[in-house]
């Protein structure tokens, strides 16, 4: 992937640059991606997928790899950003789907998943093997990480050539590996102290990972690899956030000057400050994801909405929030390993937690009808611009400023814009942003 290798190459040539992607299947939250690297005048926009999200069972958005290609790239036309110009990524590929399995049968099923995503277009791979299946010690051993991750990299490579890019030009795929702790998406309990990732470690595994990648074949995969995910310090549970120290991190972030091509991948940046990010992006933990963060921000520009419908509709208001919540309390399934509080304060973590398990009810045919007669119902019956400013000023900004129009899903957008503002700036040495 060439405007990705390339972007490397200038970060480790001293540039204070980097790249962040947006890890949702919100179709709101693609758009508001591509409106604001059309108007930030970004070269591409990366947008990724999980494993959990999408896979050859459809995940938890029901669709496999080229029904998210192709839902993409919908909205990417609707939106007025040229295919040509969106990089897909997947995340966290491995066996994490199938944990329950024994490991080989876990590991047959990552091989479908790697091969599905390349067949489809997804050009940057994280090969994330270290979770431990039914069968596994705990932890895995590195060299065991390393073996499936390479397994499952001479996979990809087969897939990219059976698929006929290699013949025709296409651009051959990059590669993360490591992981993070805690676990994907943001700690699944209270944090209490959070240990950055030792220089030591991740040279063992950046090591490991090459002595095994030579030892099956794959010394011409190897330059691809770009990137290993470490924890640079920087994490969020429900209702906290830990900020990035650049002090704590400071072994760890001048270790991989060591190493010519390869830069840090880090996870959970979401709500990090401005500043925190640039910190980041200058201490070589160069590619950002972002995913509950913009979900979040989504979340709050609904609620919003909401609040504006019921004061300018009142009687004939959607009702939106309400069947939002019910909805959650009907089907528990996406909280209920997650959130253990009870009465009040379980609803405040079901709409306010920043985890953002609410993300997953958002495709609930009920739910959006419920969104759909509240966007109708506000299109129709414009609010007036002081209702907009009391419950969504930064919305309410952009109109004023002639950035957006006044629809409701511009209203929305506006929100995660000013998330990725903040990722814009970190990533282009703090350069301009879209607003």
């Amino acid at each position: 992937m060439k405007a990705i290798l390339d972007l490397i190459a200038r970060h480790k040539s001293g540039e204070p640059c980097g790249l962040y992607s947006v890890c949702s299947a919100h179709p709101l939250v693609i758009e508001a991606t591509f409106f604001h690297a059309k108007r930030a005048g970004a070269p591409f926009a990366l947008v990724e997928a999980t494993s959990n999200q999408v896979n050859q069972d459809g995940g938890y958005t029901g669709m496999k790899p080229a029904d998210f290609r192709d839902f993409v790239f919908r909205i990417a036309d609707r939106a007025g950003f040229a295919r040509d110009r969106i990089l897909l990524g997947g995340d966290h590929l491995g066996p994490n789907a199938w944990q329950a399995m024994p490991a080989e049968a876990a590991m047959a099923r990552a091989e479908v998943l790697i091969a599905d995503y390349v067949a489809a277009g997804f050009r940057k791979i994280h090969l994330d093997c270290s979770m431990s299946c039914a069968d596994d010690p705990t932890p895995l051993p590195d060299e065991t990480v390393a073996r499936r991750a390479a397994r499952l990299c001479a996979v990809a490579e087969r897939s990219h050539a059976q698929a006929g890019y290699a013949q025709a030009g296409g651009e051959r795929p990059v590669y993360v590996i490591g992981t993070e702790v805690p676990v994907p998406g943001g700690a699944a309990e209270e944090l209490g102290t959070l240990a950055v990732t030792t220089p030591d470690a991740a040279r063992a595994t950046i090591d490991v990972h090459r002595t095994v990648f030579g030892g099956a074949g794959l010394a011409d995969a190897w330059p691809r690899v770009i990137a290993v995910v470490v924890q640079p310090g920087v994490e969020f549970d429900h209702r906290k956030v830990v900020p990035y120290v650049p002090a704590n991190a400071r072994a760890l972030s001048g270790m991989i000057e060591d190493y010519d091509s390869l830069i840090f991948e880090a996870h959970s940046t979401d709500y990090q400050t401005p500043a925190a990010l640039a910190a980041l992006v200058r201490d070589h933990f160069a590619i950002l994801k972002v995913g509950p963060g913009v979900t979040f921000a989504l979340r709050e520009a609904l609620w919003g909405l909401d609040a504006i419908e019921r004061e300018w509709m009142r009687d004939r208001a959607s009702g939106f929030r309400d069947i939002v919540m019910a909805r959650m309390r009907t089907e528990p399934r996406h909280w209920a390993k997650y959130y253990h509080a009870r009465g009040a304060d379980l609803d405040y973590d079901l709409q306010y937690s920043l985890s953002d398990r609410i993300r997953y009810y958002w495709p609930d045919p009920e739910i959006s009808r419920a969104l759909e007669t509240m966007f109708a119902n506000l299109a129709h019956s414009p609010p007036p611009p002081a209702l907009v400013s009391q419950y969504l000023p930064i919305a309410h900004a952009a109109v004023r400023d002639g950035l957006i129009g006044g629809s409701p899903a511009e209203l929305a957008m506006a929100h995660v814009w000013a998330v990725l503002d903040g990722y814009h700036r970190a990533v282009s040495g703090g350069k301009g942003s879209a607003s």
